[in-house]
């Protein structure tokens, strides 16, 4: 492939690397006809910057769906192939398990051939995008492409083991002075965990914390249950205490008391008659994450658990403050309400315009600042914020009889991250989401925002909810709460979007359509959208 600048008699066939408008709009990509060339030359166009394939040569497109397609993933998904992108995604609720090294082998094929995944033993829901397959240049060679391919014959990267729905019995061992309340919201909190994977309680027992007691129980639990869960009344203290002691008085045998992941240190493994018995660590009391979800989570897909299993959870382990995937929450006794706070960033410097600050461009008789913030106001979020800085009183006067509230950056030149923190950082102490806004996307409206906060608040205000266009990423999105300690760790000129792709919350995408993918950071870009540039 040969990419640079051509004159207009060379390029046709070529693909252009930038989107110009001469005329009419021409994507990036763009396959240049002689029809195009000659409109082109018509507007006064000489010269184009684009790529002129090799005859040996596969475009991006093909190239990432030929891989996609060798991946052979089970219960995944491939969704079309697009901008040399092709998105994979559960096809069923489970567990999500990757190869590193297979992947690792993928990736060293050739630079210009990617595929990322999602972390190793990840609880996915049906739709979640667990992998992606990009090829960076506009084309790679077809011996390369055919390398990657043989490198997939040879090897499984990932696949997503669905979970099984198993009949659970829940056992709770009681001292003088455990609450009742207690144990009421220890079995609301179980019944949620295995919600997910479509299990559920069969019969509670009660028993005095006591070895001999304990093992009865067990004994009568498992001859029609598929595994037991028993939540001591006192913590594991020693490897020979009650529930230990329990397993192995009822014939069972102990696989591991304790594990190198906090919350959940005192976790205990063991089995009787082959049938698995879960010492639940007194955290599992709580919906948040903790060592006995990765074990049960693992144990649910299918997938056998030794104890050098969990001796090799440690790195990873560490988990306070984490939340790495979608969790159960109880919902039951006090629900919070979901409020969603806009954001608008309005600080960045246009310096692709050459001069004009975009946001002040005129869309009819209003700059462009305020038909975005007009959407904000329009939608049902409970607050909007616009973050300032380059030219900050000309966008306060765009703004000034609007009920909004303004967070200056005095950083905004280091880069987008900044005003995101900022931004975060004045939201209302009552937020549950952070709609955040880019100042120049004209095409959104209050219903496009409407849809999005609509689809967080069904997901219980703790999901990432994305703008797509055409089942592509987009603007804006809604952060949940738990994003927020992550996007005050983020450096330079970038949004939150490799926050997102990290996994820190569950990702819902909601098509809007055009608007989504709708920004104009150049003067051709502004035009072709309608708006006019201000001196």
């Amino acid at each position: 492939m040969k990419f640079g600048p051509l004159a207009l008699g060379d390029a046709e066939g070529a693909l252009l690397a930038h989107a110009i408008t001469a005329g009419r709009r021409y994507p990036k990509a763009h396959r240049l006809t002689a029809s195009d060339l000659a409109d082109l030359a018509a507007a006064g166009v000489h010269e184009v910057i684009a790529a002129v394939l090799d005859a040996d040569d596969v475009d991006e497109d093909t190239a990432a769906a030929r891989i996609a397609a060798r991946l052979g993933a089970v219960h995944v998904e491939a969704r079309p192939a697009a901008t040399g992108r092709v998105n994979l995604y559960a096809a069923a609720d489970g567990l999500f398990v990757v190869d590193k090294a297979a992947v690792d082998a993928l990736n060293a094929v050739d630079p210009a051939i990617t595929l990322a995944t999602l972390a190793d033993e990840v609880a996915v829901e049906k739709g979640r995008m667990v992998a992606t397959v990009k090829i960076i240049p506009f084309a790679v060679a077809a011996d390369r492409v055919a390398a990657a391919c043989a490198v997939l014959d040879r090897s499984e990267p990932f696949a997503v083991r669905p979970f099984s729905a198993r009949r659970v019995g829940l056992i709770q061992t009681e001292l003088p002075g455990l609450k009742e309340s207690v144990l009421a919201k220890t079995r609301r909190v179980t019944e949620a965990r295995l919600a997910r994977s479509g299990s559920a309680i069969g019969l509670e027992m009660r028993s005095p914390h006591d070895a001999g007691p304990l093992a009865e129980a067990l004994r009568n639990v498992l001859r029609d249950h598929d595994m037991a869960v028993v939540f001591g009344a006192s913590a594991l203290c020693d490897f020979d205490d009650v529930i230990p002691a329990a397993i192995r008085l009822a014939g069972g045998e102990l696989v591991r008391a304790g594990m190198p992941v906090d919350p959940g240190n005192l976790l205990v493994l063991g089995r009787v008659d082959g049938k698995v018995v879960l010492g639940a660590p007194g955290c599992a009391r709580s919906p948040k994450e903790n060592g006995f979800d990765w074990v049960l989570d693992r144990l649910l897909a299918g997938l056998d658990v030794t104890s050098a299993d969990i001796a090799g959870m440690g790195v990873g382990g560490l988990l306070m403050e984490i939340a790495a995937r979608p969790q159960p929450r109880e919902a039951i006794d006090d629900p919070l309400p979901v409020q969603v706070d806009a954001i608008v960033l309005a600080a960045g410097r246009s310096s692709r315009m050459g001069g004009p600050n975009k946001l002040l461009a005129r869309f009819g008789d209003e700059p462009l600042v305020r038909r975005v913030v007009h959407a904000a106001l329009a939608s049902k979020a409970a607050s909007v914020t616009v973050v300032t800085g380059h030219q900050e009183d000309r966008i306060r006067e765009a703004l000034r009889d609007l009920h909004v509230s303004f967070a200056p950056n005095p950083d905004y030149e280091s880069g987008l991250s900044s005003s995101l923190k900022v931004g975060i950082a004045a939201l209302p102490k009552g937020a549950t989401g952070a709609l955040v806004m880019l100042g120049d996307m004209p095409d959104v409206a209050g219903a496009d925002v409407d849809r999005l906060i609509s689809g967080f608040v069904a997901a219980g205000g703790r999901s990432v909810v994305r703008a797509t266009h055409g089942g592509k990423r987009g603007n804006p999105v809604i952060l949940p709460h738990s994003a927020f300690a992550g996007v005050a760790a983020l450096s330079g000129d970038t949004g939150a979007r490799h926050l997102i792709e990290a996994g820190s919350a569950p990702v819902i995408d909601v098509e809007i359509g055009q608007g989504a993918s709708l920004d104009v950071d150049t003067a051709e870009a502004m035009a072709a959208a309608g708006g006019v540039l201000q001196g």
